[in-house]
């Protein structure tokens, strides 16, 4: 049964395998660069010309409750282990609407995690313990 309270839902899927289900994304973005040229026109004006220079994707930033799922920590030691080239993996962000229906998704290419963190634990509050992971690409898209 869907979560009517939640209006979306998104997913990490690796290599074709949802490895875990997440509350809040951000980086879905990219940029080119813009070069500036002056040239001179054949009547003597002075104009400046704007061409693409290279695209740079920003990292994708995940955030997702804490739960027994290891997948991205394990993820995570095989950059750590150095095993980077092994650690590169294509993947999708994938959005679904309240009644679990795909809406979204957006591809990487040669994606890794770079960083993981965990909310401060705090016995006093009812705030729910999140983890953050941040995953570098060279590539991203949408579907």
């Amino acid at each position: 049964m869907p979560d009517l309270m939640t209006t979306n839902t998104f997913t990490l899927e690796v290599g074709g395998v949802t490895i875990a289900t997440f509350r809040k994304v951000t980086g879905l973005t990219y940029k080119t660069e813009v070069i500036e040229s002056k040239e001179v026109t054949a009547e003597g004006k002075m104009i400046i010309r704007k061409v693409p220079g290279a695209t740079k994707w920003e990292p994708l930033v995940l955030e997702r409750r804490v739960d027994e799922a290891t997948m991205l920590e394990e993820w995570r030691q095989e950059v750590l282990a150095g095993n980077i080239d092994k650690a590169r993996r294509d993947g999708s962000i994938v959005q679904f609407n309240s009644m679990l229906e795909e809406v979204a998704r957006w591809n990487f290419e040669k994606g890794w995690p770079s960083d993981w963190s965990a909310s401060d634990l705090d016995a006093g509050t009812n705030a729910i313990a999140t983890e953050k992971v941040t995953i570098q690409h060279e590539r991203l898209y949408r579907a």
